[in-house]
């Protein structure tokens, strides 16, 4: 059974991932039929950065899956057997 705390963590990391895909879809999907003069461009980046920076955490992602890959790999590995 989870504790308090951990209900707690995973809520903070379902509402930070609601907020993260709403601002995102806002972004890509409702931006740009937006006019370029209008109040709420202010809160954006600039369009480039919605391809740049999914990329960026994709190459971190498999970076990290990589190199944890890696760290199981080595720990598990058997030694050779000398005859």
């Amino acid at each position: 059974m989870a504790t308090r705390v951990d209900q707690a963590v995973g809520m903070s990391l379902v509402v930070f991932s609601l907020l993260l895909f709403t601002y995102y879809s806002v972004w890509v999907i409702v931006l740009p039929f937006v006019e370029s003069d209008h109040v709420l461009h202010i809160y954006f980046l600039p369009r480039e950065y919605s391809v740049i920076l999914p990329g960026i955490a994709a190459v971190i992602l498999l970076l990290c899956i990589g190199a944890f890959t890696a760290v199981i790999m080595w720990k598990h590995r058997k030694p050779k057997k000398v005859d």
